[in-house]
């Protein structure tokens, strides 16, 4: 097929590569023109505006920071609702289950095209290993067309999840879920480290126990390293989602004390100005110059 992708940044990239090595034509948009020339010694065609990517290509998908982002992408002077070309709109960011429903309004009324919800979870690694989760809100019957032909380029599993902005609650209990546990873990190196244990050990003295757990074994290794890995997901990206949650829990009178301190933490290493560092960063708010007590 001939697929359309707006958003080229850390998961963006691999996924359209995923695509491109899966046999489709790809034509892709970037708000900067770097990520897409990148894309283009690949074999995507680079396009100047997302209406030209929808005059293009009957499915399109995002995927972009935030909810503002998507909304600019989709209903600017030059967006993809401007094309009548367009027909499925498949958006990977993560933004706000009530903003996803607008917007799906907003779409059909101005062209007819239907709107698949469908964040990811997996990382970099994922995305370029094409073993993404994705969970979807939309048509059952859309998502199971689009399924084979688009999702599985990049994902391992897509489990559809509802209506429209289903796949967005899916993710935001993701991350509450992915995001506690790092704190936890960020807390636990820290014990171990101020009491003169081998952090680094913690994973192999953890396996098999109820402690374990693939962000364990992934974070724990990231935080006690000498240097600073490169970002796969930024603190910044998960303090915004974690302000989505808490969103979402005021709203519906959902209690989440753990997730709400939790986001405090982050919250803190943003004003450190760890904000595009790694996740596993969160690790230097409980250091010498840092420290929460």
């Amino acid at each position: 097929m001939h697929i359309g992708f707006c958003g080229l940044g850390r998961m963006g990239a691999p996924m359209v590569r995923r695509l491109l090595q899966a046999g489709h034509r790809v034509s892709v948009w970037n708000r900067s023109p770097g990520p897409a020339q990148q894309l283009a010694a690949d074999g995507a065609q680079v396009c100047a505006t997302p209406r030209e990517v929808a005059d293009r290509c009957a499915w399109v998908a995002l995927c972009l920071f935030d909810a503002d982002a998507v909304e600019a992408v989709v209903f600017g002077p030059d967006g993809l609702a401007q094309s009548d070309a367009l027909a499925v709109l498949i958006d990977h960011s993560s933004i706000a289950p009530d903003r996803t429903r607008t917007f799906s309004d907003r779409l059909f009324q101005a062209n007819g095209a239907v709107w698949l919800d469908a964040p990811v979870s997996g990382g970099t690694g994922g995305a370029a290993a094409g073993t993404l989760a994705i969970m979807a809100g939309g048509p059952v019957d859309l998502c199971a067309q689009v399924e084979p032909v688009l999702l599985q380029a990049y994902a391992q599993r897509v489990t559809h999840m509802g209506p429209v902005g289903a796949g967005q609650v899916t993710k935001l209990c993701n991350q509450t879920i992915v995001a506690t546990t790092i704190a936890a873990v960020a807390e636990a190196v820290a014990l171990a480290q101020d009491a003169g244990v081998a952090a680094e050990r913690l994973p192999q003295a953890l396996a098999g126990g109820w402690a374990d757990s693939t962000l364990l074994q992934m974070f724990v290794p990231r935080m006690t390293q000498a240097a600073a890995p490169a970002p796969q997901a930024s603190l910044g990206t998960v303090l915004k989602d974690l302000d989505t949650v808490a969103d979402l829990a005021r709203r519906q009178g959902t209690p989440i004390p753990v997730a709400a301190a939790v986001g405090q933490t982050y919250r803190l290493a943003n004003r450190q100005g760890l904000g595009p560092a790694d996740t596993s960063q969160l690790i230097r708010v409980y250091d010498s110059s840092g420290d929460l007590v």
